[in-house]
């Protein structure tokens, strides 16, 4: 096929594209897993604390632990929730923030499940960026006027 093409998006591939083959249900389906394991990983966070009071290393850690994990959670659901929208401005912070989105994993998970309430995570930014590369490809294909080296050339008197 001619012209520039969609850009898959994990989990549902290029259905997004026209809303088909499972589109419906793969959302449901990201909606329900990524909630899932949001709840499921607060469990072994909360197993990983009892552990803590088990060691007996005092209130204070055990604040740190707490702080720590809440506010890379925060920063993870914002730089995930962004990332659906645009596309990042430095690369290279981003792969700097990699760790602290790794740590703070269940906001991200969270960003993925709001967002797959309303669409694709995703998706918005890929339609407009496949919409912008249709439209520019039509301008080119329609500027063209035929074989450049097959016109006429007028006589020089």
């Amino acid at each position: 096929m001619a012209g520039p093409q969609p850009e898959p998006i994990r989990f549902f591939g290029t259905t997004w594209v026209g809303h088909d083959g499972g589109y419906g249900l793969r959302r449901a389906g990201v909606a329900a897993g990524s909630l899932a394991a949001a709840v499921v990983a607060c469990f072994v966070l909360r197993f990983a604390y009892q552990g803590l009071e088990i060691a007996d290393v005092g209130g204070f850690v055990g604040l740190l632990v707490i702080l720590m994990f809440a506010i890379c959670s925060a920063i993870a659901f914002r730089k995930t929730w962004e990332g659906f929208g645009r596309r990042p401005v430095d690369p290279a912070r981003e792969d700097n923030l990699r760790g602290l989105k790794t740590i703070g994993f269940i906001g991200s998970l969270l960003a993925y499940f709001f967002r797959s309430l309303t669409e694709a995570p995703g998706e918005k930014l890929r339609r407009t960026e496949y919409e912008t590369a249709l439209a520019q490809y039509a301008k080119r294909r329609s500027a063209r006027t035929g074989n450049p080296a097959a016109r006429k050339r007028p006589k020089r008197k």
